[in-house]
């Protein structure tokens, strides 16, 4: 049977609603942005700290991609709904998904999905569970719609693997994943749709995909997803590990106007594991330019629109994280040439994919 082809616009903006964070994760891009705490504190414009600040956290493009301001956290006020209300006017937002650091660290975190879902705007959310417990059930009455838990193992020793070197340690990595779990759990028992993602830097992180197919079995859905920072090596490792589980691909969704796409595999048990990969997918003329345009260095392609809040105070959008000079506060972004190019590159994609693949429009209708 070929496998079913689906497309759909892509509607999204990720909101960096906090760049707090109780991990170190050796991998972490931290949506772009220089990492707060190390930074001094009346500073606006960042030192290219990519690592080894006190906090023991890294954002591994922060010393390369020209970033010119310093994240702050989002407040549940007009300036923000007015950031959401231009964004979704101009580029046709039907959904926002909280990012960060870690969402569940902001304390006004459901007070934020009110006003977004007030604005008609589905939410979702991507967190390792470090406060899921106690705020996802009112995150859940808010309005979220589903949660994306970020896991790098299921025993203590795997994510303390990946930690920062002051902080791997084992007895520390066990009470976060306790937090990991406790958060499940409380997704779960609010209903909230949830999702493990799991980062595979390569093939031989094998083990760890097996463990947590075994220790998740039917409580999540299970997306692995490729290291940024290895690159082809991890692409090329988890089809290896997928091979030798026997999973056979059944579906692909491609995200029209964005380099997302998701291949759904699956295993001779009948279960379903969904790869979430990168597709070498620009902005036609923002990227012909760029530095990083070759195979090599360009990581993310055209990944969609990102929303920040600067120490200032002021809302900016980005569109790249290995270009954060290319952020522009929201009111001048949305009269620029560049919200201009996102709106007719998702529209020229859309109808080329369409037009081009076996399309079959998706069970659930367009989001």
């Amino acid at each position: 049977m070929p496998m079913a082809i689906h497309v759909r616009r892509d509607r999204t903006l990720r909101v960096k609603v906090t760049d707090a964070c109780g991990l170190t994760c050796d991998f972490c891009h931290n949506e772009g942005t220089p990492v707060a705490v190390d930074q001094p504190k009346q500073r606006r414009i960042p030192l290219p700290i990519a690592e080894g600040g006190r906090s023991g956290r890294v954002s591994i493009y922060a010393a390369t991609n020209g970033a010119k301001f310093i994240p702050a956290m989002m407040l549940p006020d007009e300036a923000f709904t007015s950031a959401l209300v231009s964004m979704r006017d101009r580029l046709d937002i039907g959904e926002v998904h909280l990012t960060g650091g870690e969402p569940t660290l902001h304390p006004r975190l459901p007070e934020l999905i009110t006003i977004a879902r007030t604005l008609g705007l589905t939410v979702a959310m991507t967190s390792n569970g470090q406060n899921g417990a106690r705020l996802i059930p009112h995150c859940a009455d808010a309005g979220l719609s589903r949660v994306n838990f970020s896991i790098f193992g299921t025993t203590a020793a795997e994510p303390a693997s990946v930690q920062g070197a002051r902080y791997a340690s084992i007895r520390s990595a066990q009470r976060k994943l306790d937090d990991l779990a406790d958060s499940i759990d409380a997704a779960i028992k609010a209903g909230v749709p949830a999702s493990a993602n799991l980062v595979v830097p390569g093939y031989s992180h094998k083990p760890r995909v097996i463990n947590l197919l075994e220790h998740y079995s039917m409580r999540l859905s299970i997306r692995l997803l490729n290291s940024l920072d290895e690159g082809v090596a991890s692409i090329k490792g988890i089809h290896g590990i997928l091979r030798d589980l026997g999973a056979v691909p059944v579906e692909r969704l491609l995200i029209a106007g964005t380099s997302s796409a998701r291949t759904v595999y699956r295993l001779p048990s009948g279960r379903l594991v969904h790869f979430k990969q990168i597709r070498p997918v620009p902005l036609p003329r923002t990227c012909s330019s760029c530095r990083f345009s070759n195979d090599r260095e360009c990581q993310e392609g055209y990944y969609g629109l990102r929303l920040y809040r600067d120490r200032e105070g002021r809302y900016q959008v980005g569109v790249c994280i290995q270009r954060m000079d290319l952020c522009q506060p929201v009111e001048q972004f949305v009269t620029s040439e560049i919200a201009g190019e996102v709106l007719r590159f998702r529209e020229t994609e859309y109808a080329a994919l369409r037009e081009n693949l076996d399309y079959r429009p998706p069970d659930r209708g367009e989001r």
